[in-house]
């Protein structure tokens, strides 16, 4: 999809509930939206570090009739809003709003985007001009993991939101944080 060259940047792809927010089912109403303690610093930090920073997240809510694609981007536009007040920022969001069995309409379909598929990593690559093989997929899933790792890109698991549980089920060689913020403290001491 991409090769190295002196004009691909590097990325960091956060999966967004449970990683950068409380996780809440079908979150979609801005006043529900709450940031995991140290996010927007995470977030500041991988952009101090280089690194672009693109949120992936599967938003079946969408497909299943529960909100419509513009509640999503209001909820982002909210993440955008409170992020600049501490001095970070997110580089791109990308969503996927179908489910292969629960969707409706439109929405009722196999994609390439739902993650474990690696759809958005690689549409944001061709996009952003991004090096998959020189990026990160932070997320508390086994799914967020899984779509990182068929991108190319090194994974990282978060113990926030779902990823206590889904520790378990991991792969060897992916790297274990308590949060995005240590994360974020880990990854950009590598440089």
């Amino acid at each position: 999809m991409t090769g190295t060259g002196p004009t691909e940047k590097r990325a960091v792809f956060l999966d967004r509930d449970g990683t950068i927010n409380v996780e809440r089912e079908y979150l979609h109403r801005p006043e529900d939206f709450h940031f995991v303690a140290g996010a927007p610093e995470a977030i500041r930090l991988f952009r101090e570090a280089g690194f672009l920073v693109v949120v992936v997240t599967n938003q079946s809510g969408i497909g299943r009739g529960y909100y419509d694609e513009a509640a999503v981007e209001e909820l982002h536009r909210h993440m955008d809003s409170e992020l600049a007040m501490t001095g970070a920022a997110v580089d791109a969001y990308y969503y996927c709003p179908h489910h292969p069995t629960a969707g409706n309409g439109i929405y009722l379909m196999e994609c390439t985007c739902r993650k474990p598929l690696p759809g958005m990593l690689h549409q944001a690559a061709a996009d952003l001009k991004i090096d998959l093989t020189r990026s990160w997929m932070v997320g508390d899933k086994l799914v967020d993991v899984e779509a990182g790792q068929r991108a190319g890109c090194m994974t990282a698991l978060v113990l926030t939101g779902y990823g206590a549980k889904e520790q378990e089920a991991l792969p060897p060689g992916v790297a274990i944080y308590d949060d995005v913020l240590s994360a974020a403290r880990a990854i950009t001491a590598q440089d």
